[in-house]
């Protein structure tokens, strides 16, 4: 020996091993819809069962994390979006959006909903109800793949090719189908100003989604309408009309946030 101490890396000098655990489960949960067991939980992450009891005791004591009764799995409740929705760029965002959201909603009778990028995947931060008895809706705070969306074309057609990289690693399928289709779809996003598409997860819905723009010039969010065709009704709206009035609207919310004419 040398009598020297070892110099820990950086990695090493700023470990935060509980906090490590904590957030490996939140990142685990988000992505099962049904939850998971305390013996999952600690097979999916590599760890011993009295540990991840001991983490999960916490979130649940904190309101991240709550356990089923009837089969003991654990799921994340609304708190981490709840927490999101203090952070005041989106505050901003969903203040200056809902009101306009409800106001279109009731003139052209569809539903509608407002997404942005999180962890590689579309969020829906705000949605809103037609008053017409039937609709259909996406639920707030659902996070959905990217590659099955309208939004999630818009929200990529505008980013700079790094961010797009990034995104698309993120997401995960390189070199499947619906990767190459939706880089394809890119380029005639950005020349219309909008997306126009059959859904691809509920058929007879065509999902008009046109982009929100910062100050900066960046997308932010994309707001969408899931199209349905009314036979009957007091408030029966044309698909041109509905995606000419959900721009406009993107337009006002855009220059609301500090965006100028010449960013979209």
């Amino acid at each position: 020996m040398n009598g020297k101490a070892e110099v820990p890396t950086e990695e090493e000098k700023y470990r935060a091993p509980a906090l490590s655990k904590g957030l490996d489960i939140l990142e685990l949960l988000a992505s099962e819809a049904d939850g998971l067991s305390q013996i999952a939980i600690a097979k999916e992450l590599g760890r011993n069962t009295s540990e991840i009891f001991r983490m999960l005791m916490v979130l649940c004591q904190r309101g991240y994390v709550e356990q089923r009764e009837d089969d003991d799995r654990y799921l994340l409740t609304t708190k981490m979006f709840e927490v999101a929705h203090r952070h005041p760029p989106i505050r901003r965002l969903t203040s200056i959006a809902g009101e306009a959201m409800q106001r279109l909603a009731n003139d052209v009778n569809q539903s509608m909903h407002l997404a942005i990028i999180h962890s590689g995947k579309v969020l829906v931060i705000a949605q809103v109800d037609c008053p017409d008895n039937n609709i259909t809706a996406v639920r707030l705070g659902a996070q959905i793949n990217i590659y099955d969306t309208a939004s999630g074309r818009v929200l990529a057609a505008w980013m700079a090719p790094d961010a797009r990289d990034m995104l698309l690693q993120e997401a995960g399928g390189e070199g499947k189908e619906e990767h190459q289709a939706f880089l394809a779809d890119l380029r005639d996003v950005r020349e219309a100003g909008y997306c126009e598409s059959q859904s691809l997860t509920i058929g007879g819905v065509l999902n008009l989604s046109a982009p929100i723009f910062d100050f900066s010039g960046k997308v932010v969010a994309a707001l969408t309408i899931p199209f349905i065709h009314r036979l009957s009704g007091t408030s029966i709206v044309t698909v041109d009309e509905c995606r000419e009035r959900l721009v406009a609207l993107c337009a006002d919310i855009s220059r609301r946030l500090g965006a100028g004419a010449g960013n979209s």
